[in-house]
């Protein structure tokens, strides 16, 4: 894709920024929970050393690092994965089914602030849009590849 800008290579690069971010709480512990607002609970399991933390971020960590993949190989920076579209379609509504639906979700972490969700919410709003603006500028070459 040159001379255009490329959405899907943009959804890949900020997808993993957002992985860089989680991966800062695993690596700095509590205080990255606190500052990222994953709740206090989240912190002080951190401080107190308990795996529950680690093992939820790393997943986390893990699938975001799945999506900026299929973002790449969208964007043709790396080889084709197998169901491209299905999984940039799939990614795409998750992130927006998580940014509309945060009022849903929301008493299930009563740790976390109502500043966490709107920033959150947004942050995936913007990337469900991204991912498909990248979608939709790439689908026609996405089709015709094999």
């Amino acid at each position: 894709m040159t001379g255009r800008f490329n959405y899907l290579g943009l959804a890949g690069i900020l997808t993993l920024i957002v992985a860089g971010l989680h991966a800062g709480c695993i690596l700095f512990g509590a205080e990255w929970y606190r500052f990222l607002g994953a709740g206090e609970a989240m912190a002080q399991m951190a401080e107190a050393g308990d795996s529950y933390p680690t093992i939820v971020t790393g997943i986390i960590v893990s699938v975001l690092l799945v999506w900026s993949a299929y973002a790449f190989s969208g964007a043709g920076h790396i080889l084709r994965l197998p169901l491209l579209r299905t999984g940039l379609i799939l990614i795409s509504l998750v992130l927006l089914v998580r940014a509309l639906g945060f009022y849903f979700i929301m008493p299930a972490f009563p740790d976390n602030s109502l500043t966490f969700w709107l920033v959150s919410s947004a942050l995936c709003f913007t990337l469900g849009v991204t991912y498909l603006l990248g979608l939709h500028q790439s689908w026609v070459r996405l089709s015709s590849e094999a």
